[in-house]
């Protein structure tokens, strides 16, 4: 008991000693893996001196029980150690991979993480069972019974689970990115969890959508675009000039071609062009990208663009178009005048009278 008593007193400064040394050599080397995985085993590493200490008087007092209790129970602190320390490594071991990062998403990474962890901590217990002499087999099948009566009934969880891996294989779209999918949502991508993906709406409002429906559905990743369009028709009034609309046209195309913050061929199109004849307005197609992506500042290029054409398109002489209509009158309108307005133009007049009224001399009009 006094030796029990002194290992665990004694087990933070052996310990710090035993990480001490292992340090000192991880420090030597290139890599900052070794660092990592040792400030992860630290917890583990403070179980050893209990176990040496259990060992020891164990021996000293020759006591083993029942069924070699003491033995046992040595040898299952020993796998929960090893096992801790498995479960704890994965971590530090995924992220100092640099070949992995590149090859694998941020998130993916995170699963893979945790289904090891979980496959320690099941392969851990497991261990400890057999070393008891529990029979493990008759769990596992009962397991097994058991996972497919669940999967019979949760076909969705696990196409919904094989979906987020596809999401995260093809790379799809990552946290941070802003998706749309007609009919389903659109957002900002926050979270990519195994049935679901955590949407964050522009209201603000999060939207937990289920794997499938982004797997199954053409999803707009706007995050990877190389420009942004500004796509306007410009209506003007038809009392404009074919040299006023000439103006115009080169005016506005100088303005975006020579200005940085637009983008030009080769990389994307760009046209200043009369494009058609409206109802009410001819009609001037700009079509052009800027170089930024930033929806804030694609706003204040949008802005800026607006009050040049403006100083344009009024400094040319004319003025925008806006929707009207022209009515026209002919001769036809006099068939909406009073009877007694057209006996006084000359015209005759024709008079229906209804039945039991009197005409002119006073009789009936039967």
């Amino acid at each position: 008991m006094l030796v029990l008593m002194l290992g665990l007193a004694l087990r933070g400064l052996i310990s710090r000693w035993i990480i001490g040394a292992l340090k000192g050599i991880a420090d030597k080397t290139q890599t900052t893996m070794d660092n990592a995985v040792l400030d992860a085993l630290s917890g583990p590493l403070k179980l050893i001196p209990v176990i040496i200490g259990l060992f020891v008087a164990i021996q000293i007092l020759g006591f083993e029980g029942p069924f070699m209790a003491g033995t046992r129970l040595i040898q299952s602190l020993i796998a929960v150690v090893i096992f801790w320390a498995l479960h704890n490594a994965v971590k530090p071991v995924l992220r100092s991979m640099a070949g992995l990062r590149r090859v694998l998403s941020t998130v993916m990474l995170d699963w893979i993480e945790k289904s090891l962890r979980v496959i320690f901590v099941v392969v851990g217990a497991a261990a400890v069972l057999q070393i008891w002499d529990i029979p493990v087999g008759p769990i596992i099948a009962g397991l097994g019974l058991f996972g497919v009566a669940v999967g019979l009934g949760a076909q969705d969880l696990f196409r919904n689970l094989i979906a987020g891996i596809l999401i995260l294989t093809e790379r799809r779209f990552l946290p941070g990115d802003w998706i749309k999918v007609d009919g389903v949502v659109e957002g900002t991508v926050e979270r990519i969890n195994f049935r679901s993906t955590v949407v964050r709406r522009f209201d603000k409002g999060p939207v937990y959508v289920p794997n499938a429906e982004l797997s199954d559905n053409a999803v707009i990743n706007f995050s990877r675009m190389s420009h942004r369009r500004i796509y306007w028709m410009i209506g003007v009034e038809y009392k404009t000039t074919a040299d006023q609309l000439r103006h115009i046209c080169q005016q506005i195309s100088d303005y975006v071609s020579g200005n940085e913050e637009f983008a030009g061929p080769p990389d994307v199109p760009q046209f200043v062009r009369v494009d058609s004849f409206g109802p009410s307005s001819i009609d001037i197609m700009l079509y052009c990208f800027t170089i930024t992506r930033d929806w804030g500042e694609w706003l204040r290029i949008k802005e800026d663009l607006a009050f040049r054409i403006k100083d344009i398109v009024e400094g040319a002489g004319t003025g925008f178009a806006f929707p009207s209509q022209t009515i026209y009158f002919d001769d036809g309108a006099e068939a909406f005048m009073p009877p007694q307005q057209k006996a006084r133009d000359g015209r005759p007049v024709q008079q229906t009278l209804l039945p039991g009224a009197r005409g002119e001399d006073g009789g009936s009009s039967s």
